[in-house]
């Protein structure tokens, strides 16, 4: 049966590579081809280009790994059927179940492979790219990198504190440039505004500030009526900002590869724990939710496709080889419009995020018994 094993492995060990090299040009031409093109045309410097293709490239290939163990599966099966490899192994006793062993093998080390880069390498390679598109957008629009607002309430009563909005957040550098503070009396009135240069998040878990201007402060509770002596109040008189970099940064990502699992768990629980759940702040919840399991689903998606491609790849002779190829697209195809159908559902709050995420996971599995029974 070793034999046997090894035969298996070194048939969609070719096939995985092609697939990984094939899916991820795919991708990378149909999603940043065009964006990459309008920079260099735009006269942004090919290296910095260059540097943005490079930070992309790991989120690519978590995503392109899974996909090649499916075109694996097919491939090399397709060639033990048609060399009729596959009706000799099944004459000698062993059953199609049995030849599934080392495809599962090879679709879990896949697994974890994808979840090791998506964990580990992905998250910090994504960070950088937003930074390097703030950048590049800085360059060609005159705009700052990314504004941000956050805003604090007091734990017992619930009420509005406190509101922090920077015209720049840094994530990589973990600062807040043009900071506008504004906080609030027990009526949840205006009553100081506070302009701060630079707020930094420092080693000791706080944010020291720098440049700090009093621009205008009410009379509680007046119609507008401007305090005559200003210089007794001070930043100290600000609530302090509680929300760390990780956080504010979850409020503004679109793309959630930026966040590891940890970080992405201790950001679902303080959403959770907030005073005020305002409708916003539950999809907030919800979306953050679907990709944290996500981070499990999409990796152990490599398991599922070599456990569906393989049985699909045992053929007759009269199938050309090439129909593995469109099988293989059909099913990504099929399996992406689930999962998309799933997000928007999970993220929209009308679909619990653990049964969005590992819906077509189990969708697959299923799928995969039938093939493999079917063929035994």
């Amino acid at each position: 049966m070793r034999r046997l094993d090894k035969l298996v492995v070194q048939e969609l060990m070719g096939p995985w590579v092609f697939g990984v090299a094939m899916f991820t040009v795919m991708i990378m031409a149909g999603s940043f081809l065009f964006e990459f093109t309008k920079y260099l045309t735009e006269g942004i410097p090919p290296g910095d280009v260059l540097q943005l293709a490079g930070l992309v490239m790991p989120g690519i290939m978590a995503k392109t790994f899974p996909m090649a163990v499916l075109l694996a599966g097919l491939l090399a099966f397709g060639r033990l059927s048609s060399d009729s490899e596959i009706v000799a192994i099944k004459a000698a006793g062993t059953s199609v179940a049995r030849i599934m062993l080392p495809v599962a093998a090879f679709g879990f080390v896949v697994t974890v492979m994808t979840f090791i880069i998506d964990e580990q390498f992905v998250p910090n390679a994504t960070r950088q790219a937003v930074d390097l598109r703030s950048r590049i957008d800085n360059k060609l629009n005159g705009r700052a990198a990314q504004d941000v607002s956050h805003a604090e309430y007091d734990s017992k009563s619930g009420k509005l504190v406190a509101s922090y909005w920077a015209k720049d957040f840094n994530f990589t550098n973990r600062t807040l440039k043009g900071v506008i503070i504004t906080v609030y009396d027990n009526n949840e009135m205006p009553t100081v505004y506070f302009h701060v240069k630079e707020m930094a998040f420092t080693s000791a878990q706080d944010w020291a500030m720098q440049g700090v201007s009093l621009t205008a402060a009410k009379k509680p509770g007046s119609e507008g009526q401007i305090f005559s002596k200003i210089d007794a109040l001070s930043p100290a008189d600000a609530p302090h900002l509680t929300a760390t970099p990780e956080e504010l940064l979850a409020k503004i990502l679109h793309d959630l590869d930026a966040l590891p699992m940890v970080v992405m768990g201790e950001q679902i629980e303080k959403l959770k724990n907030a005073p005020v759940q305002t409708t916003n702040l539950r999809e907030q919840v919800a979306n953050l939710e679907y990709g944290y399991w996500n981070k499990v689903a999409l990796p152990l998606a490599a398991l599922i496709f070599g456990l569906v491609g393989a049985p699909l790849g045992i053929r007759s002779h009269r199938v050309p080889a090439s129909a593995g190829y469109w099988i293989a697209v059909i099913i990504i195809v099929a399996y992406l419009v689930l999962s998309r159908v799933m997000a928007i559902a999970a993220q929209g709050g009308r679909f619990p995020a653990f049964a969005a995420s590992f819906l077509p996971i189990a969708i697959g599995l299923v799928v995969a018994g039938v093939l493999i029974r079917k063929r035994d």
